[in-house]
């Protein structure tokens, strides 16, 4: 976004200098990308001349040989020029030789196809003092000839350009940001004035130029208002208006069109204006487009419709493509002498939508998709009309139409607001006067209680500030305005060294290093899946309410939130092995999206998976994965959570389209416990049908309700270090078939703890289980080893 300070002073008294303007834009939100200074350079011999007469080139097809006067009395010049945007009798800038313009650029006599050249007439972007370049700068005639370049042009101009962030579409005109600064420096805003405007012959039908105007999709369109304007004068933009449309890159096309962009500029609210001559059947309607239909914008483009765009159409043809841009079809041009003058409010998503299916972006689009100010409008087709009366001359007739209202738009809710809560905030507190004084400057309405003062203010906000809808919105806005700069310097008060870590973070990261330690890669994978994989996983006739759809997705194949890790790291499997990387295993850490008891909940998730044999060829042993290591792995990352949970009850896995029948175990249950867990082999036919592999593989799969981290935590306990060493013993018992080697070890673990003193127990593992011969039938052997 361009700013001139020349334009924005005529809005914005203060003292403030233009150093304390651009260090206070970045604290205000708005970075400031570049500034530029406008305006010419100490230059001899460019003067103001004048256009005598031109004919054409006798040697060059898009030239012409023009005789100016820059003296009276003197013999006029020759110069060769290539602008087509002048008429004899027109005040120009002219450089004769000598003359240095902007960028060292040196003019001397020179012949261009064979005629010589006594100088240059030069462009305002030539002269540094505008960004206009297909065009010849064009002066005011009260000019006298010979006048230095330098004493027309007095005042440089300083340009800002502007990142302003999406939420802030009130801040890409002048006057948006004129109101920020007033309440920064504590200036005076000053708008302009309109001055009443009344149409003329009341007797005089509007319907001799414009009959029916009609909202057919007022959904798309909650407000359109017109204005007709008959009898002006389409000519060349004065001086001033050229001036401030050049400063900020923009061409000069008519004064019509030229005040449209200036109130564009001027207020945000985009206009267009209809040439009236061109509107067939006198009759204007918004409409939805008709599949296929055609239209010519400004820029010479054919576009084709389609039926979801919203365009503005007289009785035959589309006329603009609604909030987007005009038709060349009702153009306004030096020969129109009747205008329909047109703004709008357009649904922000329609516009969105039309501007990026067409590959079309204009001003009016930028700010239509973000959302101008519903309150704003008739003040804007006002000023216009008011300027196009001033300069092009001409009458109102009849009334404004106005159809719709957009104040259904605009959120009347007050902000719930506490000063007490914003210090809490913010870290420090501020006078209640204080606080009610930024907000008066910004056009916030502030009711307080007078029996209560404790009680929340309710503060409304100006129809263009939509953007604010919650009470820390209200604390930005404040800081905003009163200044990062003030904010009290003062020691920090917190407990960092005694607050532990969140246990979801010091899980993951435990998590991270086992796997890790295992020879285990971290994969990082999007979180969108496609819904052939949730029928793969849960059946056809599987109810899609079960899983978490996108409204919009943006790639048919990322329609749902994934509710397992496992088929993206397949995909990464799928991947490596395609690379002929064979020896890889992986895993991830991340969120999985699930129906639990008739509700959508969101689940920390571990995954990992690995070839069942060893990829890579080498002389060494290399113990291949079994179902008996994925579940190790599953029992070690239930025993690194930092609660205490009972030993997993283990089951085997029977019917699943993903994991082998028999060879594959689950244990909890997410309806009555706050884990689950999966691991084995997973299906073999229907992994290679999918994913193209024949190996078996074997994977594991966590999933942990976020709640179950909220209960009782494991507590650290230290000891002295032993200054004896280690002693190991053996042990086996003889138990029946039907218990669990797990259930054997937490028997002698607890009977640890009861029986001997004295000796720190560091662990008991088991390391063989028996049956067979010299065993009773029904009896098996487990061995266990324990550390002291």
């Amino acid at each position: 976004m361009k700013i001139s300070y020349n334009w924005l002073k005529q809005y914005f008294k203060s003292e403030c200098s233009v150093e304390a303007i651009l260090e206070a834009l970045p604290l205000m939100g708005f970075d400031v990308e570049e500034t530029e200074v406008l305006g010419p350079p100490p230059m001899e011999q460019v003067v103001v001349g004048e256009v005598l007469d031109f004919e054409a080139h006798p040697n060059a097809d898009r030239l012409r040989l023009c005789r100016v006067q820059t003296e009276e009395g003197v013999e006029a010049h020759s110069i060769i020029c290539g602008a087509k945007n002048f008429v004899a009798g027109d005040r120009v800038a002219v450089a004769l030789p000598g003359a240095v313009l902007p960028g060292n650029f040196k003019i001397k006599r020179s012949k261009l196809r064979g005629i010589e050249s006594e100088g240059m007439l030069c462009s305002s972007k030539e002269l540094n003092i505008g960004q206009d370049h297909d065009g010849i700068l064009i002066l005011d005639r009260s000019h006298p000839l010979g006048t230095p370049i330098n004493s027309v042009f007095t005042e440089n101009d300083i340009i800002f350009h502007l990142e302003i962030t999406p939420n802030r579409v009130d801040v890409l005109s002048h006057i948006g940001l004129a109101r920020e600064l007033a309440a920064r420096f504590d200036g005076t805003l000053s708008l302009p004035e309109l001055p009443r405007v009344s149409a003329v012959d009341t007797d005089h039908k509007a319907n001799t130029v414009l009959n029916t105007v009609q909202v057919e999709a007022s959904d798309l369109c909650p407000e359109y208002s017109v204005l007709c304007i008959e009898g002006l004068v389409v000519a060349p933009s004065p001086p001033w208006l050229k001036s401030a449309l050049t400063s900020v890159g923009l061409r000069s096309i008519n004064n019509v069109v030229d005040i449209t962009n200036y109130v564009l500029l001027e207020t945000g609210q985009p206009l267009h204006a209809f040439d009236s001559g061109k509107i067939s059947g006198n009759t204007l309607s918004v409409r939805k487009a008709n599949a296929g239909e055609i239209i010519t914008t400004l820029d010479e483009k054919k576009h084709e419709l389609s039926d979801s765009m919203l365009v503005i159409a007289d009785a035959k043809k589309p006329l603009a493509i609604a909030g987007v841009m005009g038709s060349s079809d009702a153009e306004v041009d030096f020969k129109t002498q009747s205008i329909v003058l047109e703004a709008a409010y357009f649904k922000p998503s329609s516009v969105r939508m039309t501007a990026r299916r067409l590959g079309i972006s204009t001003d009016s689009s930028y700010r239509f998709e973000r959302g101008v100010d519903p309150l704003g409008i008739q003040y804007a087709i006002d000023r216009a009309a008011s300027l196009i009366l001033e300069l092009a001359g001409g009458s109102i007739l009849g009334a404004r139409s106005r159809i719709g209202s957009s104040d259904s738009q605009v959120n009347l809710t007050a902000i719930e607001f506490s000063p007490l809560a914003m210090g809490k905030f913010i870290g420090f507190s501020v006078e209640d006067s204080l606080i009610e004084s930024v907000f008066q400057s910004l056009n916030f309405s502030v009711v307080r209680s007078e029996d209560a003062p404790d009680k929340p203010w309710q503060v409304s906000v100006p129809s263009y500030r939509q953007d604010l809808i919650r009470s820390v919105d209200l604390y930005e806005e404040f800081i905003r305005i009163y200044g990062t700069d003030k904010i009290p310097t003062q020691s920090i008060q917190a407990r960092g060294i005694n607050v532990l870590d969140h246990p979801i973070y010091t899980y993951n990261s435990a998590v991270g290093a086992y796997l890790t330690g295992k020879s285990f890669h971290e994969a990082f994978l999007y979180t969108l899946r496609n819904v052939e994989e949730f029928e793969f996983f849960s059946g056809k006739d599987d109810p899609d309410s079960q899983h978490l759809k996108l409204d919009n997705p943006l790639q048919s194949d990322q329609t749902h939130l994934r509710n397992s890790i496992l088929p993206g790291l397949l995909d990464v499997l799928e991947l490596n092995h395609a690379r002929q990387n064979e020896k890889a295993q992986f895993f991830e850490r991340g969120r999985v999206f699930r129906m639990i008891d008739g509700a959508m909940q969101e689940l920390l998730s571990i995954g990992f998976i690995a070839w069942a044999k060893p990829r890579d060829r080498t002389w060494l042993d290399r113990s291949a994965i079994d179902f008996y290591s994925v579940k190790s792995y599953m029992e070690d990352l239930l025993s690194l959570l930092p609660i205490s949970l009972e030993a997993p009850k283990w089951s085997p896995i029977e019917k699943s389209t993903f994991w082998q029948a028999s060879h594959s175990a689950r244990a909890g249950d997410l309806s009555h416990s706050a884990y689950a867990v999966e691991v084995g082999l997973l299906n073999i036919k229907n992994i290679k049908r999918h994913w193209g592999l024949a190996e078996p593989i074997f994977a594991g799969s966590l999933l942990i309700k976020p709640e179950l981290f909220e209960g009782t935590r494991k507590r650290m306990r230290f000891q002295a270090l032993s200054n004896q060493p280690a002693s190991n013993k053996d042990l086996s018992l003889v138990v029946d078939e039907c218990v669990l080697a797990r259930e054997v070890q937490e028997t002698v673990e607890a009977s640890i703890a009861k029986l001997i003193e004295g000796f720190s127990c560091e662990g008991v593992s088991v390391f063989d289980v028996y049956s067979g011969d010299g065993l009773d039938s029904g009896k098996k052997s487990v061995s266990l080893s324990m550390q002291f």
